[in-house]
């Protein structure tokens, strides 16, 4: 027998110990296999017990306080409470989803030895299989009334104590014993995957079509900001983790996938906030013929059809209460015209911000306003940033911000009329930015500029500038047709739908080791 090392927590140290007076008696508590002949979920789906305030249930088969069947079924779940008395013993048995049903050991269905053995051997969060007929108890509870038990795993912890709430970091570090422990942990993550399910399930509908592109890339692009940095030795060059997958859907649609997207993981190498988190998934789609309007109008759609698909409605009910309505027409702003408005409102007598407007001028209202600006700033850096700091927490939205500055949108078509401004909106919602959609930009010489611009950012310090993809421009060379372009990422649309915070729409997000 292994020796059971001393400075264990105790209740640890006793559960090993009858994890090796299991193995010593010949009894494995970690079998290959164990009775199971229907799940917890079938079982309470089938039958149901009749009470005064719970009716009978049509298709099921229902049973009255204290009736028993003849039925023999075999099941396995975790043991989440248990309470042991002289002859009899009762369990609650939780499946994964939650669902859970009583199990009875009594001394006659099961005898001496295996009752004593339950006694003995069982703690919460043991996974255990149980093998007996479907009754009711006198108390009403649909129950399994044992024949036998088998040990299926062994916990060596224990749960946590079920009335003291597992604090935040808790929850994040231990997501499996949070997904055992709080049915809202298992509804958010069910939440996440019906959400992923309605995306394919509209965006397939519109006849878009599902790719996968490289997340090692040899350049950076698609998006600014800083990125991660790893090293192949098999072809001894540094590579980088993707930021967007951007230049690689826009090849797909020169080469004649004309709807195409792709949902998956983007790493930025920044900060770590409420709203922020170095890898997150995002949504990309790429439509030919289209321009930003088509695509503001396939995300309104997209995001209203996933709302009714998981939530039953355009209308969703929040964590706090509240409820947020997704239908109806959505509200436009124009960048300038929205900016100058709040800095009138807010701080009066400011000169008005244009196209025109000097880095000078700029950087002036910056520190008029408290505005803690960055090494190399330029226009446009100056006011998408001086923007944010007086709109962004104010949309509560959805609203569709248009029209950025040229210099932070080197991957959008300029605007069509107006002069100094890209094709491009933002969509808030509840105050942060939640999509992003531009008209691309297909012109590939006027890409090469602004590649070539982005260089001279880089190498001015802007570590978020993006590099010039020789590659990609020669794609474009071949000819890319009109094209609309939309990105999302999907742990935000979950904060928008429910609202909550990131990290509790994620079910492992990154945390500093302890």
């Amino acid at each position: 027998m292994t020796d059971v090392k001393n400075d264990l927590p105790e209740q640890v140290r006793i559960r090993h110990e009858k994890r090796e007076r299991l193995l010593s008696e010949g009894r494995d508590p970690y079998p290959v296999e164990v009775p199971r002949t229907i799940s917890i979920e079938e079982l309470v789906a089938t039958y149901h017990v009749v009470k005064d305030d719970s009716p009978a249930v049509e298709g099921a088969t229902n049973l009255e306080v204290g009736e028993e069947t003849d039925t023999v079924v075999s099941i396995a779940g975790r043991v989440i409470f248990f309470r042991n008395t002289g002859k009899l013993c009762f369990a609650k048995l939780q499946a994964g989803s939650g669902a859970s049903v009583q199990a009875m050991i009594s001394l006659a269905e099961v005898g001496e030895e295996q009752l004593k053995n339950w006694k003995a051997d069982v703690d919460l969060g043991d996974i255990i299989s149980v093998t007996g007929r479907v009754i009711s108890s006198k108390r009403g509870e649909l129950s399994v009334l044992a024949t036998e038990w088998q040990m299926a795993s062994k916990a060596l912890r224990p749960l946590p104590v079920a009335h003291k709430e597992m604090s935040e970091d808790q929850r994040i570090r231990h997501r499996y014993t949070d997904l055992i422990m709080r049915e809202e942990a298992r509804k958010n993550a069910m939440t996440r995957i019906k959400v992923m399910r309605a995306l394919r399930n509209f965006l397939e509908s519109e006849g878009f079509l599902e790719v996968e592109t490289p997340m090692l890339q040899t350049l950076h692009g698609g998006a600014a900001a800083r990125p991660f940095v790893t090293h192949s030795n098999a072809m001894d060059m540094d590579l980088y983790l993707r930021i967007a997958p951007e230049l690689f859907l826009k090849r797909c649609v020169v080469g004649g996938i004309e709807r195409v997207f792709e949902v998956n993981r983007n790493f930025r190498n920044e900060g770590v906030d409420s709203s922020h988190s170095p890898e997150f998934a995002m949504l990309e789609t790429y439509q030919a013929w289209g321009d930003y309007n088509t695509g503001a109008d396939l995300i309104k759609r997209l995001i209203q059809s996933v709302a009714t698909e998981v939530f039953g409605s355009t209308t969703v009910t929040l964590v706090d209460g509240t409820e947020y309505d997704f239908g109806g027409e959505w509200k436009t702003l124009e960048m300038y015209p929205s900016l100058n408005e709040a800095l009138q409102r807010k701080f009066p007598g400011q000169p008005e911000v244009t196209i025109d407007s000097t880095v000078e001028e700029l950087e002036a209202i910056a520190d008029h306003i408290g505005l803690e600006k960055g090494k190399g700033w330029g226009h446009g850096k100056f006011v998408e940033e001086i923007w944010e700091f007086l709109c962004e927490d104010q949309l509560y939205g959805p609203v569709f911000v248009r029209d950025f500055p040229v210099e932070t949108s080197p991957l959008t078509r300029s605007h069509r009329t107006k002069q100094g401004v890209t094709e491009k909106w933002d969509l808030y919602v509840r105050g942060f930015e939640l999509a992003t959609g531009y008209s691309e930009l297909v012109d590939p010489v006027i890409q090469r500029e602004r590649f070539e611009d982005q260089a001279r950012l880089a190498a001015g310090g802007d570590d978020e500038a993006m590099e010039l993809d020789e590659d990609f421009l020669f794609a474009m060379e071949q000819g890319m047709p009109p094209t609309s372009g939309n990105g999302m990422g999907i742990d935000r649309l979950l904060m928008a739908l429910t609202g909550l915070g990131i990290r509790e729409t994620v079910l492992f997000p990154i945390v500093k080791p302890e």
